[in-house]
């Protein structure tokens, strides 16, 4: 667990720097976020990529979802905090227990963040602090997108224990792993 909250952290102060860099001084928290955002997005599609079809059934203990309900529950809750911030009331389709097959599931996680992407894209620092209604509290659209991150990531946990059962490479180690090399491959050119 410590190894991969370190692989995270890293990327993401990666990304961050990267995205910082190339994000408008006017808008720095709303870009942070959606930075995160995105990395966060590449990792969940890349984990549903990475799981063959067989093992979306797939449950370590009887009393947790199948790989495949985590898939959809994540489409799903894309629609529940995006709504919120873009002020639709959009419903999200009935997809962690109607879809199982690896394609259904990996296409209604694209649909979830398209309409996602929407709110990122549109969200401003000077947007940032608007108060909107979810689960029946007052609270700011960014915090909403921060929490859909951190909603994500908490899930992306899962999906690298499952991954790893199977005897799979998360995404994160992958990237990792790539870096490693490429620093190694500099190193050794020098």
């Amino acid at each position: 667990m410590k190894k991969m909250l370190f692989v995270l952290g890293v990327a993401a102060t990666q990304a961050f720097a990267q995205s910082a860099s190339n994000a408008s001084v006017s808008n720095p928290l709303s870009a942070g976020t959606k930075m995160m955002y995105g990395h966060m997005k590449s990792l969940l599609l890349k984990s549903a990529e990475e799981m063959p079809e067989q093992n979306y059934s797939f449950k370590p203990a009887s009393t947790v979802r199948t790989f495949g309900e985590i898939i959809g529950h994540l489409a799903e809750s894309q629609y529940e905090f995006c709504s919120a911030v873009i002020g639709d009331g959009k419903k999200g389709p009935d997809v962690e227990k109607t879809k199982t097959s690896k394609g259904d599931l990996i296409q209604a996680l694209k649909d979830g963040f398209a309409y996602c992407d929407q709110a990122y894209n549109a969200m401003t620092d000077a947007h940032a602090a608007e108060m909107v209604k979810f689960f029946d509290r007052d609270a700011a659209k960014l915090s909403i997108l921060n929490f859909n991150c951190a909603h994500s990531a908490e899930h992306y946990g899962n999906l690298v224990t499952y991954l790893r059962i199977k005897g799979l490479v998360p995404p994160s180690t992958q990237e990792m792993q790539q870096r490693q090399q490429s620093s190694s491959s500099s190193s050794a050119q020098r």
